[in-house]
C-alpha cells in the first residue's frame, strides 16, 4: 500500500476512515471522548480534519488498539505526550508507515494461522 502524499489542508471523515482504516463511527466516538480531536465542520455542516487532527487519530490508534491501553489510560497517556511533545513530532507519513506496518503484521499473524490450521486439518 503506497503512503498517500498529502497535499491538502482539510479531509472529510470518509478520507480520514480511509487513511487511517477506522470507520467513521469509531472517528465519531472518538471526538466525544478526547478533547484534543474536535474537527471542525464545513459550511454544509460536515466534518473536516486536519492533519494534526489525523495525527492524535493514528495514536490514538496505537495506544488503544496496539498498546491496549483504556479510554481513560490513553486520555491520559496523550495528555502526558502533549507535556512532553515526543510522540507528537513524528511526521504524519511516519506514522502511516508505521500504523501501515503494524496492521501488515497483524495481517500477516491471520495469515499464518490461518494455514497453520489447515494444516493440522488436512493431517
Amino acid at each position: 500500500m503506497q503512503p498517500q502524499k498529502i497535499k491538502k489542508l482539510y479531509y472529510s471523515i470518509s478520507e480520514v476512515s480511509e487513511i487511517t482504516s477506522l470507520k467513521k463511527y469509531v472517528l465519531r466516538y472518538w471526538e466525544t471522548e478526547f478533547k484534543q480531536l474536535k474537527p471542525g465542520k464545513n459550511r454544509a455542516g460536515n466534518r473536516i480534519y486536519t492533519l494534526d487532527e489525523i495525527k492524535t487519530i493514528f495514536l490514538l490508534k496505537k495506544l488503544l488498539y496496539q498498546e491496549k491501553y483504556t479510554i481513560e489510560g490513553a486520555k491520559n497517556k496523550l495528555k502526558q505526550l502533549q507535556a512532553t511533545d515526543s510522540q507528537l513530532n513524528l511526521s504524519f507519513q511516519d506514522m502511516h508507515r508505521e500504523d501501515t506496518l503494524l496492521e501488515l503484521k497483524k495481517q500477516l499473524l491471520e495469515l499464518q494461522e490461518f494455514i497453520q490450521n489447515t494444516e493440522s486439518k488436512n493431517k
